[in-house]
This record gives structure tokens, sequence and C-alpha cells, in this order.
């Protein structure tokens, strides 16, 4: 019986018209397809009608498949011959696990590629008009994970994080924006640096709330903002005031 194979693929940030042609090409001919909670529902129906569709899902403290036994299922078709989409939301190498899969699928020989997607950093921030990187605010960015994958893990290093760059993009810290907000100002960052919280990025129920370092806990419990939401932490932020502005203005003389 001849080996299938893996094809690791980003679905993009939520919005299902980001997702790549290459990406979509895969989706459209995979015999199977195991998907993750974050891909837009309506991009199962590329799908041929007799591909398997298997929910791997993982929200906050809830997984409906362990990492492992994904991986051992991926390994498992793709070793019967089928041709196996791995579709994550985002991209897969941007705290999406993908590296873990691509091993897995290399160390069992099982032929495998990776598709890129745009990573929900990108695609929410270009959303709601707020700039990573912007000439003369911020000539540096940095993606951060707000939590680990284990209490092992080493910890986040918020001193080199609040003095050495401009952006921070922060992933899956929602349950810890206090204690985020805290350390960064602990570290040098001022009280009043700009914060926005983007909730549901790119799709139709998103929502964006800004503030600063030393309000946004709050703000973000009044306005009960949950996940999935990215913490943006810098200037940049004020950017997206300055667009809405200008529209604003544009607006009213067109009007």
């Amino acid at each position: 019986m001849r080996t299938g194979n893996i094809t690791i693929v980003g679905a993009g940030p939520g919005d299902p018209e980001l997702i790549t042609v290459k990406a979509m090409r895969c989706i459209e001919s995979a015999d199977v397809i195991l998907y993750d909670r974050l891909i837009h529902p309506g991009l199962l129906e590329f799908a041929r009608p007799e591909a398997k569709r298997i929910y791997c899902g993982k929200a906050p403290g809830r997984h409906s498949m362990p990492q492992a036994a994904t991986e051992a299922l991926m390994l498992e078709f793709a070793l019967a011959g089928q041709q196996v989409v791995r579709l994550k939301g985002g991209d897969p190498f941007i705290f999406g696990r993908g590296g873990e899969e691509a091993l897995a699928a290399a160390a069992a020989g099982i032929p495998y590629e990776v598709i890129p997607g745009i990573s929900s950093a990108i695609g929410a921030a270009a959303s709601v008009g707020i700039p990573l990187t912007h000439r003369g605010t911020a000539a540096s960015v940095a993606f951060v994970t707000g939590s680990r994958c284990n209490e092992h893990g080493a910890p986040v290093d918020w001193e080199a994080l609040a003095k050495g760059v401009d952006t921070l993009v922060i992933y899956m810290g929602m349950s810890r924006l206090g204690e985020i907000c805290r350390e960064l100002m602990k570290h040098g960052k001022a009280g009043r640096t700009p914060v926005a919280l983007i909730e549901n990025g790119t799709t139709d129920r998103e929502r964006t709330v800004t503030g600063m370092l030393e309000n946004i806990e709050k703000l973000a419990a009044a306005m009960r903002i949950g996940n999935p939401a990215l913490i943006v932490v810098g200037e940049v932020v004020n950017i997206r005031g300055q667009l809405l502005a200008l529209q604003q203005t544009a607006y009213s003389h067109i009007g």
C-alpha cells in the first residue's frame, strides 16, 4: 500500500476569504481533514463530499482531542494512503503547533508540506487599522504567548520585551491580562502605553477595545472581552484612532 501525505495548512485568521489559493486547493483534494476550532466552518464546504472531516479543536482548558492523539490520527490516515490536511487557524508555525506535527510526520517517514496562512496577529491588526510597524513609531514587533503549554516551560522574559521591542502582540493572554500589564509596567513600560484588545478579529463578531496598560484590565472586564482575543501593546495602537478620525472627517465632507 502506498503511503499518503500530510499537508499542514494555515486557514488564516477567521475571514474565509483570507485563505490562500494553495490552501484552498488542498482542502478541495483532501481525503481527510483534521480541523481546529478557529477555522471558518464554511471552508469545510469546499471539501469533497466523501472526504472525512474530524474536529480536533482546543479551547482554553478544554481540548476535544489531545495533541498526541491528533498526531497519531494524522499519521494513521497518511500511512493508510490518504491525503491528509491538518487545517489550522492562522499560521501553523506561529503558536499553531505545526512544528510538532511536521516533526511527527518526518519521524514517521511520511511526505509532508506546510502551507503558511495569514497569522491572526497580522490579520486582526490590519482589520482594525493597527499597523504593527510604522515609520518613526515602531521598528520592531514581537509575537508572544501569554501562556505556556506546560508549567515547566521557561517564563516569558517580560523585562526584555518591555525594554527591547516597540510593538508586542500577545496571543492567549486574556486570562492573564492584568498580570501581563503589571509585568510590563514593572519592567519599564509606561502605564499610559496604548493597548488594544481585538476579539474575534476579521470576523463579523470582531470587537476592539483600546486603552492603556494602567486601565485596560478594567475596560476588558466592563466590555466582557473574551477569547479568542489578541493583545496589542505599543504606540502603533494610536494609529487606529488617527485613521478613524480621518475617515470621519472625509465622510463628513462627502455628506
